[in-house]
C-alpha cells in the first residue's frame, strides 16, 4: 500500500533535515507558509511540476527524492518493461560517439524496421514494454555503425541513433527513470550535432530540454532550447516542401512555452505558444519522428501550458472543441490530453472534479502504463479522493488502478 501523502512526508523530511522552519522554507518555494503545511500533512497536494522544480530548488535537493521514483509497477505493461532498463542503461554508459566496443552489429538495413516498430509502439501506442524490448542491443548496433560502420552509412546510422535515443529516453523516462532519459537525450543530441541535419538537431534538441525539465533543471532547460531554436530556427523555412525542420522548431517553441509557464512567465509561454501556432498553420498534421506536430498537438500542449500557468477550466472549454482526436493518432498525445484536461478541471478547487475523474479515466484507459508512473498525476488522483464529498466506485476505482493508498493491482 502506497500512502496518500508520500511527497508531503518526504517534504517535510528534507526540510527538517536541511534545518528549514516552515516560514523560511516557503519564502524561498514562493508561497505561504499556511500553503506548504497544507502540502506537507497532505490537505493539499502538488498540482504542477512548476511547484515540485520550486520545492526542489527551495530544499536543496532532487525533484526525485521528492516523488521517490520509480514507483513499484501499477500495470502489466509496466512490469515487462521494466526489464528493459538495465540493458537501455548498459548500452548508453558502454558506448559513446567515439567510443564503441569491438564487436560486430548487424546489418544496418536490419536495423531500420525494428526500430520504426519501436518507436511507433511508444509514441502511438505507449507500449513500453514493446518499445523497449531489444532497444539496448539496438542502441549498442547503432553506436557501432556510426562510429566503427562503413563511411557510406556513417550519416544514416546517426539518423538513427537520434531516434532510437528519443525512444529510449521516452521509455524510460516514463517508466519512472528521469536520469537515464536524461542520458539517451544528450546522447541523441551528440548524434545529432554531428550529423549536420538541424531537423535532426530541432527534434533531438527538444527532448534534451525535456529532460532537463523532467530532472527539474528548469533553467538548463531554459538554455538548451534558446540555443537549439537559435542554431535550427533558419531551417525552419515555409517556403520548403520538407516540413521536417519546421515540425522540429515548433516542437522546440512547445517546449520552451512550457519551460516558461513552470517558471511563471506568462508573456513568453505565449509568445512562443504563437510562434508554433505559425509554424503548425504552414506544415498543418505532420508526423516527422512521429511526434505529431500540427493543430492538433498544438491544442494538447496549449492545455499543458495552461495548467502550469494555472488557468485552471476556462482553457480546457477554450482548447477542446478545437482539438480533432483523430489528428492526434497517438495514445500517448490523446492520454496526455486527457490527463492534463483532468489537472486543470481540479484547479477549479472541486467545482469541476467529477468531470476531472472522467478525464482522468479516459486518460487511464487509453494508456495505463504511461499514467500510472507520473507523479503529478498520481498526486492528482490523491487529490480528487481526498476531497470528494463521499466514496464513488469511479475514484476507488482509479485509487486501485494507481495504487495510490490501496494495493496496487497489476490489470
Amino acid at each position: 500500500m502506497t500512502d496518500d501523502n508520500e511527497i508531503g512526508q518526504r517534504i517535510r523530511a528534507i526540510r527538517r533535515r536541511r534545518g528549514l522552519s516552515l516560514n523560511t522554507a516557503a519564502g524561498l518555494v514562493g508561497i505561504s507558509k499556511a500553503y506548504l503545511s497544507m502540502l506537507e500533512t497532505g490537505s493539499r497536494r502538488v498540482d504542477s511540476r512548476g511547484l515540485l522544480d520550486r520545492l526542489a530548488d527551495a530544499l536543496g535537493c532532487s525533484v526525485l527524492d521528492l516523488t521517490g521514483e520509480p514507483y513499484v509497477p501499477a500495470h502489466r505493461h509496466t512490469a515487462d518493461a521494466l526489464r528493459a532498463i538495465p540493458d537501455i542503461q548498459v548500452a548508453l554508459a558502454d558506448t559513446a560517439l567515439d567510443d564503441v566496443p569491438d564487436l560486430p552489429a548487424r546489418p544496418l538495413l536490419q536495423l531500420v524496421e525494428p526500430l520504426r516498430a519501436a518507436h511507433v509502439a511508444y509514441m502511438d501506442q505507449a507500449r513500453y514494454d514493446i518499445a523497449g524490448r531489444g532497444l539496448g542491443r539496438l542502441l549498442a548496433d547503432l553506436h557501432i555503425h556510426a562510429v566503427a560502420g562503413i563511411a557510406g552509412e556513417r550519416r544514416q546510422a546517426l539518423e538513427l541513433l537520434v531516434e532510437a535515443c528519443i525512444v529510449a529516453f521516452g521509455v524510460t523516462k516514463n517508466l519512472g527513470h528521469p536520469d537515464l532519459a536524461l542520458m539517451a537525450a544528450q546522447r541523441g543530441y551528440e548524434a545529432a550535432k554531428l550529423s549536420g541535419d538541424p531537423a535532426l538537431l530541432a527534434f533531438a534538441g527538444q527532448r534534451r530540454g525535456q529532460a532537463f525539465q523532467r530532472v527539474g533543471a528548469v533553467r538548463r532547460a531554459g538554455s538548451t532550447l534558446r540555443q537549439t531554436l537559435d542554431a535550427t530556427m533558419e531551417a525552419a523555412d515555409p517556403s520548403a516542401q520538407d516540413t521536417r525542420a519546421g515540425e522540429g522548431v515548433g516542437l522546440l517553441h512547445l517546449t520552451a512555452a512550457l519551460n516558461a509557464a513552470r517558471r511563471g512567465e506568462a508573456e513568453t509561454a505565449h509568445d512562443h505558444l504563437d510562434a508554433a501556432a505559425d509554424l503548425a498553420t504552414w506544415t498543418g498534421e505532420r508526423n516527422a519522428f512521429a511526434q505529431h506536430f500540427g493543430p492538433a498537438n498544438l491544442g494538447v500542449w496549449r492545455i499543458s501550458i495552461g495548467v502550469e500557468l494555472g488557468e485552471g477550466a476556462r482553457v480546457v472549454d477554450a482548447v477542446t472543441p478545437t482539438i480533432n482526436l483523430g489528428d492526434l493518432a497517438s495514445a500517448d498525445r490523446v492520454a496526455m490530453l486527457r490527463a492534463d484536461s483532468a489537472r486543470a478541471l481540479a484547479q477549479e478547487g472541486g467545482a469541476r472534479d467529477l468531470d476531472a475523474v472522467r478525464q482522468l479515466d479516459l486518460a487511464d484507459r487509453t494508456a495505463p502504463a504511461r499514467l500510472r508512473q507520473d507523479p503529478v498525476v498520481r498526486s492528482l488522483v490523491s487529490t480528487l479522493a481526498h476531497r470528494a464529498p463521499r466514496r464513488t466506485w469511479e475514484l476507488d476505482s482509479l485509487r486501485h488502478r494507481f495504487g495510490v493508498g490501496s494495493p496496487a493491482v497489476n490489470s
